[in-house]
């Protein structure tokens, strides 16, 4: 099989390579007559006009770098982010878009650097999920002129964007909930201690209890990692203590989940003994026994506002600096 070039193709029709790539692209001012010539020699010859010759016809590339930041190895199996990104995925892929991901392994020497991979695969935008200790060198993206969004992340820069959802709202809905119940002792697990996201959902937390003069002690507040064994062990944890809680918020449902095990271990009820919501809505929690009530973070319209947030900062059209959804309470069984 002839792999044709674009001079060749030029040749064929009589035209220069740049007509060609002016078909190609569908830019410039050419005759009806030129364009059909060259569309005839095209389709004649099966000719496939390659990635770089697009590229440096249009300035774009329609690529977009996926970037998983920090330590990601949350964001690689956790439920709710393979949702978001799927959401992503489908929205910018419709926008015309193809995804290139990147890990955070050394790019060049030992000494990641976003900005000069970027540019190596002449990327057209970046999208960051991030992880916990995000790298220097995310800060540099962010601050530089390649557009950018974050999802969970705060981003500063001229050409960036971030989308989040409103996690002070997540706490505050479930301590007003349990409030409503007449419960007073109320135990938290949250993500890693020193997780932006998770103190986030820790202060409001603490405040919506002083708020309401409902109880707390500092063996009532607990971190995990976000999945179900680190649940699992502080709920056990907490359930070895002189008292007993009412209810229990944790900040994932993958801990939630552990968390009702150890409950169920102790040969409590939920939701008779205490009261288990989560948060995310991820799949399980309609399939665990009992159902699992939780607050739903919109991944959906997270990932699909993520990608439209990008196409517009790609394309000069000025956005807002974040985004924050809204959270929704979602009662099930086991806080019923």
């Amino acid at each position: 099989m002839t792999k044709w070039t674009i001079r060749d193709i030029a040749k064929m029709a009589g035209v220069s390579p740049g007509t060609v790539s002016k078909v190609i692209n569908q830019t410039g001012s050419l005759s009806p007559k030129t364009i059909e010539k060259v569309k005839k020699v095209i389709h004649e010859t099966g000719y496939q006009p390659s990635f770089s010759a697009k590229a440096l016809a249009t300035k774009k590339t329609n690529m977009i770098g996926l970037i998983y930041a920090g330590e990601i190895h949350v964001e690689f199996a956790h439920p709710f982010f393979n949702k978001v990104i799927n959401a992503f995925k489908n929205t910018i892929g419709q926008l015309g878009y193809d995804l290139l991901i990147f890990s955070n392994q050394s790019f060049n020497n030992g000494k990641e650097d976003y900005v000069a991979r970027c540019k190596h695969y002449q990327l057209d935008g970046c999208l960051i999920i991030t992880g916990e200790k995000v790298e220097g060198a995310i800060h540099d993206l962010d601050q530089s002129e390649i557009p950018t969004v974050g999802i969970d992340l705060t981003l500063t820069g001229k050409k960036s964007s971030y989308i989040t959802t409103d996690n002070r709202k997540i706490s505050e809905l479930v301590v007003n909930y349990f409030k409503k119940l007449g419960l007073h002792k109320i135990t938290f697990i949250g993500g890693p201690e020193d997780s932006v996201i998770s103190s986030t959902r820790k202060q409001a937390f603490v405040e919506a209890m002083q708020h309401y003069k409902l109880e707390t002690h500092q063996d009532w507040i607990r971190f995990g990692d976000y999945f179900e064994e680190s649940g699992y062990q502080q709920m056990k944890e907490i359930l070895e203590g002189d008292s007993l809680p009412e209810a229990v918020f944790a900040v994932s449902d993958m801990m939630a989940l552990g968390a009702m095990q150890a409950i169920k271990e102790k040969g409590l009820q939920i939701p008779e003994d205490i009261k288990v919501i989560g948060c995310d809505d991820i799949e399980a929690c309609r399939y665990s026994e009992p159902a699992l009530a939780t607050v739903k973070q919109d991944q959906q319209e997270i990932g699909e506002r993520a990608a439209e947030i990008l196409h517009d900062l790609i394309n000069g059209v000025k956005v807002e600096p974040s985004y924050l959804v809204d959270p929704e309470l979602v009662i099930r069984q086991s806080a019923r």
